[in-house]
C-alpha cells in the first residue's frame, strides 16, 4: 500500500526516507505476536531515535510521530498542533473504549495512575490543551525549542530506573530535559486502535483495526477518513454468513451512503445485494393507488399527529418487496441492512456466533433485530440457551434485522399495503407489542416471533439534529398531499434513544 501511494505522492514531498523490511522481525523472549519483551521495546526506541537523529541532521523545525494503527481524520491536525507552540504536544485520539494516547497521572515508579481528570478530558467535557505526564502514539515535537536538544528516545537517561517501555522512557526523558508534555482535545483529530492483550492473536488485532477504519469513515466524530484515490482497494473474499441473501437498501440518489456501506461490508468480508429503494418522494398519488396502498384508518404519528409521509410509504415498500422476494425464491433466512448504519465491533463474528446458537437451541424465530430503538424502558426477557438475545418489546427503526421465510410469509399474509403505517410500527403490531389497540385490531394474526440482540450490533450513523443528518422518511410530504411538508422536528422518533445506549462492556473497562 505504501509503495503504491509513494509512486504517486512522493513528488509532493521534499524528501521521503523509505526503509522497508523484507520479512517481519521476531524478538528474543517473545511469547506470541502481540507480546512485548524488552528486545521489542528497545527496537522501537531505536527506530524513534533514528528518526529524531535524521530530523536534527536535516535541520527540521518539527517532527511528527504517528503509529501505524493511528488514523488522523482532521486534515488540519498538523497546523493546529504547530499553532499551540509547545515543545511536545499530542492531538487527543478516540478509540473504541476509554483508551486514548495520554495519561493524566503517573506513579513515582513510572506506572499509570488513574486520576479524576482523565475522563472529563477523554470525553471532552472540558476542552483545551493541558499539561500531562504522558503522551504517546501520535505527537509533535518542536525541535526549535532549547529543551529539545537534550531529548532522547534511546538510550534511556542515565538516571532512568522506571519500567523498560518506550513511552515511559520518553516521558522520563522529557522530565529530565525540563520539557512539559501537552494533550490537546479542542477538536476531533482522529482515532487509535486499542492495543490487544499479549494472549490475543493477530486476527483479533486485525478485526479491531477494521472496526476502527469503519468508525473513522462514519462522520460521527468529526471529519471522516476516506481511502486515498491513489491506492487501489482490493476486493476481499466475502460471504453471506450462512444467510441465503443479504440485502442493502439504498436510494439511488444517495450514492455516498451506498459507497460507504459497500466499502464497510468489503472490509467486513460480507457479501451483499444492493436493492434500489422505492423513492417515496418520487411517487405521485396515482402511483400509490396503483400499488394498492391505503392508510391504516386512524393512523397518526405518535409525536406530531401527522399522517403517513411519502418517504414512509417508500420505506415500507422497499422492505415489503424484499419480503416478497424471500417468499418467491423460498429463502430460508435473509439479512437486511439500511444504508445509514454503523457496525459495532466484531460485527461479523458476533452475528455468526448468534445464528449458530439460535440454530443449536432450535429457536422458533421470525425476525431478529440487529439494530433498533428500544422505546419502553425496562428489561426484556432473555432467551434461554442463546447469549445476548432477548424477546423484543415495542421498538422503532428497521436499521438491520434477520428474517426467516416463515416470518416474511406472516408479514405478507397480513396484507399491510391496504392498511399501511410506518414499517417500524407495523412490525411491533405483528409481534403484538404495539401499545395502540386500535391499530392492532386491523391485524388478526399477530404471532410474529420477534427477538433482538442485546447489546445491539448496529446503530444509526447519525441521529436527528446531528450535522449532515438527513431522513428521507421524515423530510418529505404527506402521502396524499404534496403541499404539506414534514420534517423530524414534528416527529421525534429519529432522536437518540430514550434509554441509555447499549455498549459492549468489555471494550470500556480500561483507559490504559
Amino acid at each position: 500500500i505504501l509503495k503504491e501511494w509513494l509512486t504517486v505522492m512522493q513528488k509532493y514531498y521534499h524528501y521521503v526516507e523509505w526503509r522497508p523490511m523484507d520479512q517481519p522481525t521476531s524478538y528474543a523472549g517473545e511469547l506470541g505476536p502481540k507480546h512485548w519483551p524488552i528486545s521489542r521495546y528497545e527496537y522501537v526506541m531505536k527506530l524513534k531515535q533514528a528518526a529524531l537523529n535524521f530530523a536534527r541532521k536535516h535541520w527540521a523545525d518539527y517532527i511528527l510521530y504517528a503509529d501505524t494503527d493511528n488514523i488522523l481524520t482532521n486534515p488540519e491536525t498538523l497546523n493546529l498542533m504547530i499553532a499551540e507552540n509547545k515543545s511536545v504536544i499530542a492531538p487527543m485520539l478516540d478509540s473504541q473504549g476509554a483508551y486514548s494516547n495520554f495519561w493524566c497521572g503517573i506513579t513515582p515508579q513510572g506506572y499509570y495512575r488513574r486520576t479524576a481528570e482523565y475522563f472529563p478530558t477523554r470525553n471532552r467535557n472540558k476542552l483545551g490543551c493541558f499539561p500531562v505526564p504522558m503522551v504517546h502514539s501520535t505527537m509533535l515535537l518542536d525541535l526549535r525549542k532549547e529543551d529539545m536538544k537534550k531529548l532522547a528516545f534511546f538510550p534511556p537517561h542515565k538516571d532512568y530506573s522506571w519500567p523498560y517501555d518506550d513511552i515511559i522512557v520518553f516521558a522520563f526523558s522529557c522530565r529530565a530535559a525540563g520539557s512539559s508534555m501537552y494533550l490537546c482535545n479542542k477538536e476531533r483529530y482522529g482515532y487509535l486502535n486499542v492495543p490487544p492483550k499479549p494472549h490475543q492473536t493477530l486476527e483479533d488485532d486485525r478485526l479491531n483495526f477494521v472496526h476502527l477504519h469503519l468508525e473513522s469513515m462514519s462522520k460521527v466524530y468529526g471529519p471522516p477518513m476516506s481511502p486515498s484515490r491513489h491506492v487501489h482497494m482490493f476486493p476481499k473474499q466475502r460471504d453471506l454468513m450462512g444467510f441465503d441473501e443479504i440485502f442493502l437498501i439504498n436510494l439511488q440518489r444517495r450514492p455516498d451512503r451506498r459507497d460507504r456501506m459497500l466499502y464497510s461490508l468489503n472490509e467486513l468480508e460480507i457479501d451483499v445485494k444492493v436493492v434500489p429503494a422505492v423513492d417515496g418522494n418520487a411517487l405521485n398519488s396515482s402511483d400509490i393507488k396503483i400499488l394498492g396502498v391505503d392508510l391504516l384508518p386512524g393512523y397518526h404519528d405518535p409525536f406530531s399527529g401527522r399522517t403517513l409521509t411519502k418517504g414512509e410509504v417508500g420505506c415500507f415498500l422497499s422492505h415489503f418487496f424484499i419480503w416478497k422476494e424471500i417468499v418467491d425464491v423460498q429463502m430460508d433466512k435473509a439479512l437486511i441492512f439500511e444504508d445509514d448504519i454503523r457496525f459495532q465491533a466484531n460485527f461479523k463474528r458476533r452475528v455468526l456466533r448468534l445464528m449458530e446458537e439460535v440454530e443449536q437451541a432450535e429457536l422458533d424465530w421470525d425476525i431478529i433485530y440487529l439494530g433498533r430503538k428500544k422505546v419502553i424502558l425496562g428489561e426484556e426477557e432473555p432467551v434461554e440457551h442463546v447469549h445476548n438475545l432477548v424477546w423484543a418489546d415495542y421498538s422503532f427503526w428497521t436499521l438491520s434485522y434477520a428474517i426467516s421465510l416463515q416470518g416474511a410469509q406472516k408479514l405478507l399474509n397480513a396484507e399491510p399495503l391496504s392498511k399501511m403505517l410506518p414499517v417500524d410500527e407495523f412490525l411491533p403490531i405483528m409481534y403484538d407489542k404495539h401499545p395502540n389497540e386500535d391499530y392492532k385490531s386491523h391485524f388478526l394474526n399477530r404471532n410474529l416471533q420477534a427477538f433482538s440482540t442485546r447489546p445491539l450490533l448496529v446503530e444509526p450513523s447519525k441521529y436527528a439534529g446531528d450535522p449532515e443528518w438527513v431522513s428521507d422518511t421524515e423530510t418529505s410530504t404527506l402521502w396524499d398531499d404534496d403541499s404539506v411538508r414534514t420534517d423530524w422536528r414534528g416527529s421525534h422518533k429519529m432522536l437518540k434513544g430514550s434509554s441509555p445506549p447499549e455498549m459492549l462492556s468489555s471494550g470500556y473497562r480500561d483507559e490504559l
